[in-house]
């Protein structure tokens, strides 16, 4: 039991193709054409920047594909190191001022420090439309190499660091993401399907430590699993924080999101997190389905507090940390909101690569091609 814990807390993706194929359903057939899917995909995004700029107060700004190695802006996406950046020499000048660079897998970091670049006071914030490289992910239905994101971030203010504040824009965005649904269902009428309920008004707060009081014995992604199939939609709170099995719900890197602050549950229970995932129910697919990761950011004890918990206080030398132990770089709030996941969810597609163009193993265009499921190349 704790070993198969212990391997689910990161690499996310199914894990062989033996098991995508029975995960993967027989009875799929795309309710848009393929054309139709473009449209529909371009009506989402332009419905949800638009709003979602106007829920939380955002600008959109431009977002960098590549960053130098050692600005240690780049986002790790974990903190075992089992997910690295692809790094790349530019030689510039006959290698008299070369760079070394990478190519961003998401821009979590930079969005913080870009608050004070383009000047952003307590209550405004950024909006970006991120594309990164995650080379290492195992490639399935949900899984994707290449990353497309609404980045967003917010400067915010010491007292607005609660988890009143955080639910409160959870609630914004999930405002956004089913007026998303109903926009789209309005001007494609196929996708008004019985079998594909449309997402709950509502979305569900629970803790990590109250998910793993539910479900005690399983691994994260299976207790993930029985959640949403009975709340459909959830933000689970405090994810990277180790709970009292020993481990985190799931490892979470240790220099964005603040997974180690004391709070209390509704009921005045200790909790610890100010971060989390939206997840839901995904009735095509059948399984989990997560569409953003975020929350309030670290402060200077909190940084060294959760880089102490990792082993990774030689962290402190980099620029980025650096700024905020000084504290040159706004308090904030964010999140990384996935395009062709919700594009994905809300279009009733069974596999990303019908709304995301990208590379595929030959194996997994085959088992879906079996099942009627055609990516795009």
């Amino acid at each position: 039991m704790y070993a198969e814990k212990k391997a689910d807390l990161a690499g996310p993706g199914i894990g062989n193709y033996a098991d995508v194929e029975k995960a993967l359903p027989d009875d799929y057939r795309s309710l848009l054409s393929p054309r139709d899917t473009q449209r529909a995909v371009f009506a989402v995004k332009a419905y949800i920047e638009e709003n979602l700029a106007r829920q939380l107060g955002l600008t959109m700004v431009q977002v960098p594909l590549i960053v130098e190695a050692e600005s240690g802006v780049n986002d790790l996406l974990d903190r075992d190191g089992s997910r690295t950046p692809i790094q790349f020499h530019i030689s510039n000048d006959r290698n008299v001022h070369p760079v070394e660079a990478q190519v961003v897998q998401a821009a979590t970091k930079w969005k913080r420090m870009a608050l004070r670049q383009f000047g952003f006071a307590p209550g405004e914030g950024l909006l970006t439309d991120m594309r990164a490289v995650r080379k290492d992910y195992f490639l399935d239905h949900d899984h994707s190499a290449y990353v497309d994101q609404w980045d967003w971030e917010k400067a915010i203010t010491e007292t607005e660091r609660t988890l009143d504040y955080l639910k409160g824009t959870v609630r914004s965005i999930w405002k956004v993401l089913t007026g998303a649904q109903r926009h789209v269902r309005s001007l494609f009428p196929p996708l008004r399907d019985s079998r594909y309920p449309a997402l709950p008004e509502e979305i569900r707060f629970l803790h990590a430590e109250e998910v793993l009081d539910l479900y005690p014995d399983l691994p994260r992604k299976q207790r993930e699993t029985l959640l949403v199939q009975r709340y459909p939609a959830v933000f689970i709170i405090g994810i990277g924080w180790p709970l009292r099995d020993g481990y985190p719900h799931e490892m979470r890197a240790a220099d964005y999101d603040d997974w180690a602050t004391e709070t209390r549950s509704e009921g005045g229970e200790v909790r610890h997190g100010l971060n989390g995932d939206i997840l839901v129910w995904n009735p095509v697919t059948r399984r989990r389905h997560e569409l953003m990761s975020g929350g309030i950011r670290v402060t200077p004890t909190t940084l060294r507090q959760q880089l102490e918990i990792s082993g990774q206080l030689d962290f402190l030398r980099y620029p980025y940390h650096q700024a905020i132990l000084r504290g040159e770089i706004p308090l904030s709030i964010g999140g990384g909101i996935g395009q062709a996941r919700t594009q994905m969810l809300l279009l009733h597609k069974a596999h990303i690569g019908e709304v995301s163009v990208t590379v595929w193993p030959k194996i997994l265009k085959e088992i879906g091609a079996k099942k009627q499921i055609f990516v795009l190349e």
